[in-house]
């Protein structure tokens, strides 16, 4: 006999159980909480991998391979506390202050995205008992003066043609090295050097050739003429450092050695500290702030002023000015 609660055909009865079957291997979304790793890695390559630069999108998968994984891998999102997030950056404990940043910038894009998800009801990054700390990046340093006077006056020593170009280039004008990698041709004019793209190389590796830095970084500057005669004739598509394809990493290495090696020169050299020194010494020589942040390609001179110009170790009298300025000769 049939009862009230029974199903009428029995299609009905197996349509059921196949309901109820589904339900036991798919539990509800709330009854199944997210691993970490997973949900970190999902967000990564949904959200952040498709819409930065790929050196960006390096610098974030290493975080969550080095940094936030090793620690939070293993838990489930909705259980992380703020005690989960500091013991994060004390296992970094002999990283820099900048690297500490690094991994708390994706790591705050994951929690910020959790609570979108409403994972979380608060991202547990924003506690106020987080402490980062960290020693403070090594700060480039510039060439001396006379370390710049000694590499000028031995590139006529340096062997291959394309090395010497090359660094009368680098260290005669505030270029980032991936602004002079990129450059062609077309690039340099009689008077003018014109940047318009970079090659960069974030697998340490091959050349990957990009849009500059920011739009600032697109520029005109003037060039040294005395340089002149150490470019080579290079067609205009061609770039100037590698001809059809630009240099690859290891190759800027060796042609710095190279370098160093031809000049006699007593250090290593390091292109990142050119642009720090031609900085250093145009804004020590011209006192003139906007003109150096223009040619530096920054956005603000704040950039420029913190970051680049270094001012020379000659002590100068700062007790004169001011007596002179009040009459007192």
């Amino acid at each position: 006999m049939n009862s009230a609660y029974s199903c009428g055909r029995s299609g009905d009865h197996a349509e059921a159980a196949q309901i109820i079957k589904c339900f036991c291997k798919y539990p509800l979304i709330a009854s199944r909480k997210s691993c970490c790793k997973e949900y970190a890695y999902r967000w990564f390559e949904i959200f952040s991998k498709p819409n930065v630069e790929k050196v960006t999108s390096i610098t974030y998968e290493r975080q969550l391979r080095l940094h936030i994984c090793p620690v939070l891998g293993e838990k489930n999102v909705e259980d992380i506390t703020p005690l989960d997030v500091q013991a994060l950056f004390n296992r970094m404990e002999n990283a820099s202050k900048e690297t500490k940043n690094k991994a708390k910038i994706v790591l705050n894009m994951i929690l910020e995205h959790a609570v979108d998800d409403e994972l979380l009801k608060r991202n547990p990054l924003a506690s106020k008992s987080i402490r980062i700390t960290g020693r403070s990046s090594k700060p480039t340093e510039p060439y001396s003066v006379e370390q710049m006077r000694y590499l000028v006056q031995h590139i006529e020593q340096v062997q291959k043609s394309q090395d010497r170009a090359y660094l009368a280039i680098q260290a005669l004008h505030p270029l980032r090295l991936e602004e002079v990698l990129g450059l062609k041709g077309a690039d340099i004019d009689e008077h003018c050097i014109h940047v318009r793209r970079a090659v960069t190389h974030p697998r340490r590796n091959q050349p990957t050739i990009k849009e500059t830095k920011t739009d600032g970084s697109v520029r005109d500057l003037d060039l040294v003429e005395q340089i002149k005669r150490y470019l080579p004739e290079i067609a205009p598509d061609d770039f100037i450092f590698g001809g059809s394809k630009p240099l690859s990493y290891q190759q800027v290495r060796k042609m710095c050695e190279r370098i160093r090696q031809d000049t006699g020169f007593g250090e290593r050299v390091t292109p990142i500290r050119f642009r720090t020194t031609v900085l250093t010494d145009m804004y020590d020589q011209t006192k003139d702030l906007k003109q150096t942040q223009q040619v530096a390609g920054h956005a603000n001179a704040s950039t420029t002023m913190k970051h680049y110009i270094k001012g020379r170790s000659e002590h100068r009298n700062t007790a004169a000015p001011v007596a002179a300025v009040y009459g007192l000769n």
